[in-house]
């Protein structure tokens, strides 16, 4: 079901609930020694405590950080993101900035900011951040010799 369906349908705590039990499966089913994998959380995941600890402690989080302006240019035409369904959408990504931004630091190992490079350009930037903190195993044939 759409999650703008779901939200009129049985509101965002329903959702936030269903969120918080999926960001808890994922987490708790992921192996110590699993190969990388990315969970993309929805905007409002950092909302509830829980999740912004299990996300902390259980995984590493990047914060792909982007202005509101940044979001009102890419979002503006979209008709599916419930919580801008409003009169004033720049002013309620401004709203939902404020409110949010800091829980994602707090939540976050790492902050990219988006800006307007491609997507390979800004999968490029979280992989070199991650690989310089050590985050990302390297392959056998680029570690360095004599060991």
């Amino acid at each position: 079901m759409p999650i703008r369906s779901y939200f009129e349908q049985y509101g965002e705590a329903a959702f936030r609930d269903i969120e918080e039990a999926v960001i808890d499966e994922l987490l708790a089913a992921q192996p110590h020694d699993a190969k990388m994998q990315v969970i993309a959380t929805g905007g409002g995941a950092v909302l509830r405590p829980a999740n912004r600890a299990r996300l902390r402690e259980g995984s590493t989080v990047v914060y792909l950080r982007s202005s509101p302006d940044e979001l009102y240019r890419r979002l503006r035409h979209d008709t599916q993101r419930p919580l801008l369904q409003v009169a004033d959408p720049m002013a309620k990504l401004r709203e939902l900035y404020e409110q949010r931004h800091p829980l994602y630091e707090q939540t976050a190992h790492y902050t990219v900011d988006t800006g307007r490079p491609s997507v390979g350009a800004l999968v490029n930037m979280i992989m070199m951040q991650l690989d310089v903190a050590g985050v990302i195993p390297r392959p056998e044939s680029d570690a360095p010799a004599g060991g």
